[in-house]
């Protein structure tokens, strides 16, 4: 699953004081630190009382750890039995908690153009990215890589009829990697929604959904420099919005001098090129995660028309010069604290909603 040291959520305590009218007291804050999906997630609730926010822990520690099960691409999981079945071409029964993430990720691979694909489980595996090990190593086959793209795994050479599910391709393995954390992250906030929950904010390793305010403020977003060494810019995110950012620092290896990072080209089977970041907000974190990737693998010249094609209406990317490239609606709320960056801006987007925001269940 993807780490983001880059975008780092920040609770500026010094700026967001409460605007309660004759109240001087800030509303009670809980946080709860889960461990899934590959790193920490951050579960903070405010304003509710300490039994609720007990209640709520208890629900996303069972919650994440059920997701972080079902999902998981390469230890034993419900998704490693429908990878087992799915080169049989055979229709067999889906599981339903795998259900859910195949129709989104269908859905949103094609808004893409298939640059967000969940179906390239086996190029992922190929290059040693499923698993927590980033030790140097050669890089695959070549002919290995070009065999797989070649036989050119989609999402949409799935067959789903009720819940019996089919492959027409053999090269298709499902790896949810790429949009499993921001699914997931919707489901938790629509449990604290139900249990009564208006103002929260999960953040997975620096991708975050948050809904409400903190005591009437917006909630701060940092931006760090892609170096890593402090902080260029400030985003405010408030009402229910998801910030998800995906870089080529996440998960790499070098060898032989070389750098090879995790977000790997559909089209050429080896790491995206020409992009060192992406940082999207979108209504919803399935989206958000998966258009980060997608927009990564599209690059500099081209992300304008997917983000529009997937209904994104903020987005900033870093190429790799170090240009910051944004649409003008998320220049407008970015505060840059560095003021010798280079920025390109692109024509406006208008969300038209091609991938739409779904509902979780």
């Amino acid at each position: 699953m993807k780490r983001h040291p880059f975008l780092l959520f920040v609770l500026m305590l010094a700026t967001v004081a409460p605007t309660i009218p004759g109240c001087s007291r800030k509303a009670p804050t809980h946080t709860a630190m889960i461990y899934a999906f590959g790193t920490l997630i951050e579960v903070t609730v405010l304003g509710v009382k300490p039994q609720l926010a007990a209640q709520a822990e208890s629900a996303m520690e069972k919650d994440f750890a059920t997701m972080h099960h079902t999902w998981h691409a390469w230890e034993e999981s419900p998704l490693t039995r429908v990878n087992r079945l799915l080169p049989t071409g055979t229709p067999f029964a889906a599981p339903p908690s795998v259900l859910p993430l195949i129709e989104r990720g269908t859905r949103l691979a094609e808004a893409s153009g298939h640059l967000f694909n969940p179906a390239i489980g086996k190029l992922i595996a190929l290059w040693g990215f499923q698993g927590q090990h980033s030790d140097s190593h050669p890089p695959p086959d070549p002919a290995a890589i070009q065999a797989l793209v070649k036989a050119n795994p989609r999402m949409t050479d799935l067959t789903l009829d009720g819940i019996m599910l089919s492959s027409r391709n053999p090269a298709v393995q499902l790896d949810f990697g790429a949009f499993g954390k921001g699914y997931g992250i919707d489901l938790a906030i629509q449990h604290l929604r139900e249990m009564g929950i208006r103002n929260a904010i999960v953040n997975a390793g620096g991708d975050l959904r948050a809904i409400g305010s903190r005591d009437g403020m917006p909630w701060r977003i940092a931006i760090r420099r892609p170096s890593g060494n402090g902080v260029f810019a400030i985003l405010k995110v408030e009402g229910d919005e998801s910030v998800f950012t995906s870089g080529d620092y996440e998960r790499n290896f070098i060898y032989a001098g070389k750098r090879y990072h995790h977000i790997i080209d559909p089209r050429t089977g080896y790491p995206a090129e020409g992009t060192h970041s992406v940082t999207v907000v979108h209504s919803d974190a399935t989206t958000a995660d998966a258009a980060a990737t997608a927009l990564f693998v599209a690059g500099p010249d081209h992300w304008h028309e997917v983000a529009q094609r997937m209904g994104v209406r903020y987005v900033l990317l870093i190429d790799s010069a170090g240009t910051l490239h944004m649409n003008p609606a998320m220049a407008n709320r970015i505060e840059l604290l560095d003021r010798d960056l280079d920025i390109a801006l692109s024509e406006p987007l208008e969300d038209k909603g091609a991938a739409g925001p779904g509902d979780p269940h």
